[in-house]
């Protein structure tokens, strides 16, 4: 029966507020044991002492501290004492923020991460104010470009969507990778109950998409395709700037890349995992040209490979066909081949320069 009134004592804590922080009330606010907390959420029981103890690390940040006070004041009672549905406050002190919804907080999210991800932007919060505003660094004078509800800034510092790097009377956030990903995946969902509200197909999951970097690429037949850019380790070093401020990559180099691993999967050389059933459903052997293929079949996208890694010759080949068609990470790269750290990146774009300069001399 202490568990059964535990857990309804939880019900009215809104579904945005996060596992660790539920298992963080449960335990230190309402008494329940961690095995208990452990069983009720799935999970061992180390994970939520795990859990516990990083939120309780956390309460320096007074936003998350005001928060955690806030969420215990439902979690024991049930009742929202600020809000005004709620009845008013008995308290001779002042009403804090009413706990925000999951609807206000994906609307809040959507208008406020979108300016945390310009550049030089961060979310400010004085001691006292009853608002949070966002910033950008452009000179002597930050540039005021949002202002955030302060229940709103809570909410985002304890969802780890925004992380503290400098702390005072005025302490300032920055978005995180979390708060990117979660920008992302509400704007997906927005764009698919579009596209579900005009009968148009089912729309990828925006879970799956949330940490896509989606970008126009030109094929072969002269048609722009939107592709997914962080899918390849090229995409990501395309997006990097040097010293002059121009991308690592050009274009063209990233073009290349692709080139070869297009050719790379169509001759079938990756490994194979399972039974392959192709054999037995499709007449004639595997290796045969497909009619109306201007490419060829697999044995002449081997040959190109096979022609593309000769051009590099070794160590450039090598490092082109870890990245560009095993897609490894530069790190994996350095390490596997026994290079200096952040080295790679330098041969990979001269490996890559000799590429394009291979295909290029194919079509004279």
């Amino acid at each position: 029966m202490h568990s059964t009134t535990n857990q309804n004592a939880t019900a009215p804590l809104p579904e945005w507020v996060p596992a660790s922080t539920r298992a963080y009330l449960a335990h230190a606010v309402q008494g329940r044991a961690l095995r208990d907390v452990a069983q009720a959420s799935g999970c061992a029981a180390s994970t939520v002492l795990r859990q516990i103890r990083k939120v309780e690390q956390r309460r320096d940040d007074p936003l998350v501290d005001d928060m955690i006070e806030r969420l215990s004041e439902v979690a024991t009672t049930g009742i929202d004492q600020t809000d005004p549905k709620d009845g008013p406050s008995m308290s001779a002190l002042p009403a804090r923020d009413s706990l925000i919804n999951d609807e206000q907080l994906n609307h809040e999210a959507k208008r406020v991460l979108r300016r945390l991800c310009e550049t030089d932007a961060f979310l400010a919060v004085g001691q006292g104010m009853p608002q949070a505003v966002v910033l950008r660094d452009t000179g002597d004078t930050p540039t005021r470009t949002a202002t955030v509800p302060k229940a709103v800034a809570q909410a985002f510092v304890l969802k780890d969507w925004v992380s503290c790097f400098k702390s005072g009377k005025i302490t300032r956030y920055r978005i995180t990778d979390a708060g990117r990903a979660a920008l992302k995946r509400l704007l997906n969902e927005t764009l698919a109950a579009r596209q579900e509200a005009r009968g148009m197909a089912e729309a990828a999951s925006p879970f799956l998409t949330q940490h896509m970097e989606m970008g126009e690429r030109v094929g072969s037949s002269g048609e722009t395709l939107r592709v997914n850019l962080t899918e390849s380790p090229l995409g990501g070093l395309a997006r990097k700037k040097d010293r002059d401020g121009k991308p690592f990559l050009a274009m063209d180099l990233v073009i290349a890349g692709e080139r070869l691993r297009a050719d790379f999967e169509a001759a079938q050389m990756g490994p194979r995992v399972g039974q392959n059933w192709e054999r037995f459903l499709t007449p004639g052997d595997r290796g045969q040209m497909r009619p109306g293929d201007p490419m060829g079949g697999p044995e002449d996208a081997r040959a190109r490979v096979s022609g593309a890694l000769r051009a590099l010759g070794p160590g450039l080949a090598d490092v082109v066909l870890r990245v560009c068609c095993f897609l490894e990470g530069l790190e994996t790269t350095e390490k596997r081949l026994g290079w200096a750290a952040r080295s790679g990146k330098i041969v990979l774009r001269i490996a890559l320069q000799r590429l394009s300069a291979h295909y290029d001399g194919l079509h004279r």
